[in-house]
């Protein structure tokens, strides 16, 4: 069963076309990941399904039923910054959420302990670090116990640690049988957490499916080598020589080898071990959902 469905919608803004007969259909119980390159109209997708913007051709459902007020007082939302008065606390911040949505004035305590606030929830919202800013405002979402979730960049601005809370939440939420859409550029973390993905590129649905569909749909059958040395400029050096190398990242001082799928990585080692270069570290990667990405949307940012 289609939690969502969203067919045909586009967008447009004056001779710019924010989206183009996009569809998909979301199923429930799955996190469900639009993802693309900042610009690439998520935000705007996202907007319309909430009835925030109105969308200029195009309709969706949820779970088979127009969109309309009453549904969406059943979804809990972060489409934007966390927008909480600075100098109330949680319960208090959290008091006002629920007035205003009707919904969840007696739920303020269950969602503070679901988010790990429960024990600041005396403290002001101007004390909160960043990662327990965006806890707040998912605990805000969770008011009223709503069977379906929508954020819009959970992770946006925070540091590993608060990534790394949040990517737990979220989790949890999903285990618990919440059917989450989630809006991200951060392609680690959709790949991490979804199931399902969306890749939109300038407002066009490039693909579709479960995260390992989308994976497997590849034409392309390159490998991925993660290797190492202690020399790691003349190891890049060298590298970049050898047949049926396509491209070389540098992260951290570990280099990604993309390579044709012809070769192995006993070919790697030996060759630059007649180079002259010893490597310390050496694995054949996965193709991950960064490489599929990059391999539909190209690598130039939409702005």
């Amino acid at each position: 069963m289609s939690v969502l469905s969203v067919q045909q919608i586009s967008k447009n803004y004056g001779a710019v076309k924010a989206l183009n007969n996009v569809s998909f259909e979301v199923p429930q119980g799955s996190v469900y990941g639009i993802l693309g390159p900042n610009g690439s109209g998520k935000t705007t997708l996202l907007g319309i399904v909430m009835d925030v913007l109105k969308a200029s051709d195009g309709q969706f459902r949820w779970n088979g039923q127009p969109g309309d007020a009453d549904q969406r007082k059943r979804i809990g939302t972060l489409l934007e910054t966390p927008n909480f008065y600075s100098y109330l606390s949680a319960e208090k911040n959290l008091e006002i959420a629920a007035r205003i949505k009707e919904r969840g004035l007696d739920d303020i305590d269950r969602v503070l302990q679901m988010v790990n606030l429960h024990q600041r929830r005396t403290s002001k919202f101007s004390t909160y670090s960043l990662g327990m800013k965006q806890r707040l405002a998912i605990a805000s979402a969770l008011l009223g116990d709503p069977d379906i979730l929508v954020f819009d960049e959970p992770t946006n601005g925070l540091d590993p640690a608060g990534i790394a809370e949040i990517r737990e939440l979220i989790i949890e939420l999903n285990r618990q049988g919440k059917t989450i859409i989630m809006a991200s550029h951060i392609l680690d973390e959709v790949e991490r957490v979804c199931t399902h993905v969306t890749i939109i590129q300038k407002g066009v649905l490039k693909t579709s499916g479960t995260v390992q569909e989308v994976l497997s749909a590849s034409a392309e059958t390159d490998v991925l080598i993660e290797i190492a040395a202690d020399d790691a400029t003349g190891l890049e050096t060298i590298i970049r020589q050898f047949p049926g190398v396509k491209d070389v990242k540098v992260i951290g001082q570990v280099l990604s080898v993309l390579c044709t799928d012809n070769v192995s990585s006993g070919q790697i080692n030996k060759y630059c071990f007649e180079k002259g270069v010893v490597l310390t570290q050496l694995n054949m990667k996965k193709k991950n959902l960064e490489t599929r990405f990059l391999e539909i949307t190209g690598k130039q940012s939409d702005r």
